[in-house]
């Protein structure tokens, strides 16, 4: 098991904490392999716009967590990465429930990255489909 692969599993685990970010909205790694990851929350009135629905906002970052830590499972020693790029379909409403991001890395290469996502809620509709662009960083 790599050292990322290890920190991923620590966290899944309880024992490292979550990132602020997941702290603060409400999701969780539920699932990863080497390119892909699975992230879940549930959506309530705490994620909610003015008009009763989980913001768009929300949905962004699930997304952006779930592809940029499904890039974060590609990465060597002396690496990082950060995003260049991200763009987001709505493609339904959410109120409340459990939301599912699956995200996975399409192409990896020496300096930038591609990955999806695919936002479903807990029967499996889509609710949003994300893609970003990821920049790779050499540490000396």
């Amino acid at each position: 098991m790599t050292k990322i692969q290890e920190t991923l599993q620590a966290v899944m685990e309880g024992k490292l904490p979550l990132p602020p970010v997941a702290q603060l909205v409400g999701f969780r790694l539920t699932s990863f392999s080497e390119g892909s990851v699975t992230l879940e929350m549930q959506a309530g009135k705490k994620h909610w716009n003015q008009l009763g629905t989980v913001h768009g906002g929300i949905l962004c970052d699930i997304a952006d967590a779930a592809m940029g830590t499904a890039f974060f499972t590609t990465l060597c020693d002396g690496e990082s990465y950060t995003t260049v790029a991200l763009s987001i379909e709505f493609l339904n409403p959410v109120i409340e429930g459990k939301i599912v991001a699956k995200a996975f890395v399409v192409r990896r290469g020496k300096h930038l990255g591609y990955t999806e996502c695919e936002l479903r809620d807990a029967q499996g509709e889509f609710i949003a489909k994300a893609n970003s662009t990821c920049v790779v960083i050499r540490h000396s």
